[in-house]
């Protein structure tokens, strides 16, 4: 696709502060979900945070050439319920997640160190377009469910789900007519619009559910506002004191945990820089090469956990914010990071973030997975699905992608992706010594 700013080149201030929002306001919901879902007091503002400093730690791994955001990994949530599940204390169980993302972290450095010495081409004989293509689709396609669903969500229980609808679809009808019709600007920064016309449906909503005490008109819950947390609970703090109460038995459970999922979203790694780089049509595994995105994520996962609790990893909303507004430049991805920092620290910014209802959050989840998808299923043009070999891998990906293939051994998940991937992986060697041919059948 023709990119407006390619990843070298640096908008001007102004502009460049808006796409650092848009690309903020694109991976927030997902960022301070897994907070949210694992509970015991960890804090949202303090994920915010550590996606922030965990993406710096990133782009300077990566010498600034790979245009990626790192957010909260919600691969590591059964890991990160086993680390409190098995700890004696809150506490120990922060420390447990320190422990963890340093295990994770570790097992990306080992990859690395061997990618270094071994290359890549094994990489790309092992997952070519034929497999890559449908599991980036299938990363996009399983995060379906969670678009449409929150597409029928507001901030309370007893809000209509037609009336979330409504102001989802508002916010999506509003972000793809700004990227399609859209001028200059407007076309760049279609979620900001399309959020903020989706807000302003759902404000409209709760002022006359309030005026007139409906509550199913009730979609945006200002509350919050009154209840504002002024500083982010950072992991390391509660941590400290949790190291003392924490044994070997109590370590090696953590290993068991979060060693084996790292394996898991190390293929989920391998497909987010090959849709990026599909994207801005230059091979990020080459340069600034795998084992510095590996080490990037696995250190920055690692410094985001230290001062959030969670685990990063590459986001594909930043992928699918890049593929859409026409924006890969590395610049904007930076400023992204400091401002998640900033805003982490300033309550009444991020409280007004964790305002935006669901409904809202979900129309432009539409789009940002939809283009995920399309993406992926675009790496596999090129490909000849008229031989049997190439079909079977592809339909073998999606239909086990779709049909939400997962396996879990405790609190161990292998997810669908990593599921699809494993199996087109396998199909594709099986079938590989199959002669290419037209007449085939």
């Amino acid at each position: 696709m023709k990119l407006a700013y390619g990843v070298k080149d640096r908008p001007p201030f102004g502009k460049l502060l808006l796409f650092a929002l848009q690309q903020l306001l694109a991976i927030l919901a997902a960022t301070i979900a897994v907070p949210a879902i694992v509970g015991n007091g960890m804090s949202q503002s303090a994920a915010l945070l550590g996606a922030g400093v965990g993406t710096i730690v990133y782009l300077l791994f990566t010498r600034f050439r790979s245009p990626v955001f790192l957010g909260s990994s919600f691969a590591f949530l059964g890991s990160m319920f086993a680390a409190f599940a098995g700890a004696i204390s809150a506490n120990a169980g922060y420390a447990g997640l320190l422990i963890g993302a340093c295990f994770a972290g570790l097992v990306y450095v080992v990859i690395a160190v061997i990618v270094k010495f071994a290359g890549v081409n094994w990489i790309n004989k092992l997952m070519p377009a034929v497999v890559i293509g449908p599991t980036v689709a299938i990363i996009g396609l399983s995060l379906s469910g969670n678009a449409v669903g929150d597409l029928q969500k507001g901030s309370f229980e007893s809000t209509s789900p037609y009336v979330a609808i409504v102001c989802g679809l508002v916010t999506l009808a509003v972000t793809m007519i700004c990227s399609v019709y859209g001028k200059k600007m407007l076309k760049m920064i279609p979620f900001i619009v399309g959020i903020v016309a989706g807000y302003a449906c759902a404000a409209i909503f709760t002022v006359i559910g309030n005026a007139a005490d409906i509550a199913e008109l009730k979609v945006i819950d200002f509350s919050a506002f009154a209840n504002m947390q002024w500083y982010p609970d950072v992991t390391f703090l509660k941590a400290f004191d949790g190291f003392k109460e924490i044994d070997a038995s109590y370590i090696g459970t953590i290993a068991v945990a979060y060693i084996p999922v790292a394996f898991v979203v190390f293929a989920e790694h391998i497909a987010d820089h090959k849709n990026i780089s599909s994207i801005i049509e230059k091979d990020l595994l080459e340069d600034p090469g795998l084992h510095r995105t590996l080490l990037g994520d696995g250190v920055g996962s690692i410094a985001g956990a230290f001062f959030g609790g969670c685990p990063n990893t590459t986001y594909g909303e930043s992928i699918g914010c890049v593929a859409i507004s026409g924006n890969a430049s590395v610049s904007t991805i930076l400023c992204t990071a400091i401002l998640a920092i900033i805003s982490a620290v300033l309550a009444p910014f991020t409280t007004f973030l964790a305002t935006i209802p669901s409904c809202v959050m979900g129309g432009v989840c539409i789009a940002l997975y939809g283009f995920i998808a399309v993406s992926g299923l675009k790496m596999i043009q090129k490909v000849d699905l008229e031989q049997n070999k190439n079909l079977f891998v592809v339909s073998v990906i999606l239909i086990a992608g779709v049909g939400g293939l997962a396996l879990n051994f405790g609190n161990i998940t292998i997810t669908e992706v990593a599921c699809a991937l494993i199996l087109g992986i396998l199909t594709n060697l099986m079938l590989n010594g199959k002669k290419s041919g037209k007449t085939e059948q």
